[in-house]
């Protein structure tokens, strides 16, 4: 059984916390896209874990947790996130790295800053993890995978072609120094011997694990509407954040996707630059970024105070349709409980019209939100465990959602911890 835990916006739903949780039952985890520059936040018994690379699984010793194929691998952030937690009382994560997983580097980081310095005003928000030129260079064939770490005289070969352009830019583009040859062949022999006792062949372990009937957990980073094909581009990352790209990015075949598990936020958020339709502003925002989360909306990577907005039906709606989702799984729903009324999104008003289907980015960067206003519950809801204990506006809330997004609510999320769960 092979289930995708996926984002339905612009990332930040809580996808950790409900994978984190999952996980209790599931024999592997994969990150099957993206890379350190996104994180997850989880709150355990072992405390407060912000995870970039790391799958949401490590914290649960029966279970294997695989960094696949698909994910921009930062070699040293993944050793520094083992060490880290088992630093902090966590017993050591299994894990296990695809030997098809392309290694990011060095280069990649200083290329993602310099463009975005080159960019000025124009720049796309990059965290700067070297997430886009790592990318580009996959898809331009000049990446280097895993496997390539350990074949010496190859290597060195494969270096000196590449920095052959990597050099050229650096001198007449942006004007910085170049990057020797020898340098980079040690940090990639390095990289090697770091990541060694954690390499497998991903494709045969995961056939094997089906063949077993293993339950298999794909973890998702970012949400829909940061995927490159269907997001808000160019406003997006570069990897597809949708649980389709699963049966790419982990080696599952498609067929054994059997659930689509989609968080939802019940207020909207996003970090980065981009259309925001329901975003507000000021006291408003401030009052929720402050109560929202588990010690406030920044980011779980690069600390930066997260736009903050309404629910947003309109790009939820679009978002589960995209991931071809079979059940929602609702977070932060406890923080909405200061409210007297909560607006909700529930069409784009562009030149006069209005429509209920999320458009392309230029529409989108002229639509303008209209608001549905809900009656608040006005109590603090964390420690329900019943569905029916909740107070009738709250449950009002989330059935008015669920119609919006035409797919089951099956999990409400009351709280930042893993106890903190309602299954409907």
């Amino acid at each position: 059984m092979v289930k995708a835990v996926v984002g339905a916006c612009w990332g930040d739903e809580g996808k950790g916390k409900i994978t984190d949780m999952l996980a209790a039952d599931a024999d592997i985890v994969i990150r099957f896209q993206g890379g350190a520059n996104a994180g997850h936040t989880i709150v355990n018994e072992y405390g407060k874990f912000a995870l970039h690379l790391l799958p949401s699984g490590s914290f649960n010793s029966n279970v294997t947790n695989m960094i696949g194929n698909g994910v921009a691998l930062d070699i040293p952030q993944l050793i520094h996130e083992i060490e880290d937690v088992v630093s902090k009382g966590v017993p050591r994560p299994n894990i296990v790295v695809s030997e098809r997983a392309q290694v990011l580097l060095p280069y990649h980081r200083l290329f993602d800053q310099y463009e975005e310095e080159r960019l000025s005003d124009r720049q796309f928000g990059s965290t700067k993890s070297g997430i886009a030129p790592f990318f580009s260079d996959k898809f331009s064939k000049i990446g280097f995978q895993v496997w390539e770490l350990f074949e010496e005289d190859r290597l060195m070969e494969k270096i000196k072609n590449v920095l052959e352009v990597k050099n050229l830019m650096l001198e007449h583009i942006y004007h910085k120094p170049l990057i020797d040859h020898d340098e980079l062949y040690k940090t990639c022999r390095e990289y090697g011997e770091m990541i060694k006792p954690y390499v497998i062949d991903s494709v045969q372990y995961i056939h094997n694990a089906i063949k077993e009937g293993k339950t298999i957990l794909l973890e998702g980073q970012l949400g829909s509407l940061k995927d490159p094909d269907f997001g808000i581009y160019p406003m997006t990352t570069s990897s597809s954040t949708l649980a389709g790209y699963g049966a790419v990015g982990a080696g599952v075949p498609p067929y054994e996707i059997k659930e689509i598990i989609t968080v939802v936020k019940a207020y909207s958020s996003a970090v980065g630059a981009g259309a925001f339709v329901s975003e507000i502003f000021g006291d408003e925002a401030d009052e929720l970024r402050r109560r929202g989360g588990d010690g406030g909306e920044y980011g779980a990577t690069t600390g930066r105070p997260r736009r903050m907005g309404w629910f947003d039906c309109v790009a939820s709606r679009y978002g589960c349709r995209v991931q071809g989702t079979t059940a929602v799984a609702f977070t932060v729903l406890d923080v909405l409980g200061y409210l007297d009324e909560i607006p909700v999104c529930i069409g784009y008003d562009v030149d006069g019209e209005v429509t209920r289907d999320f458009p392309t980015t230029g529409k989108l960067e002229k639509a303008k939100p209209v608001y549905k206003v809900l009656p608040g519950w006005k109590t603090d809801i964390r420690g329900i465990k019943k569905y029916e204990d909740l107070p009738e506006n709250c449950r009002n809330y989330i059935e008015f959602i669920e119609k919006e997004l035409e797919v089951p609510i099956k999990i409400v999320s009351n709280g930042p911890a893993r106890e903190d769960i309602i299954m409907r």
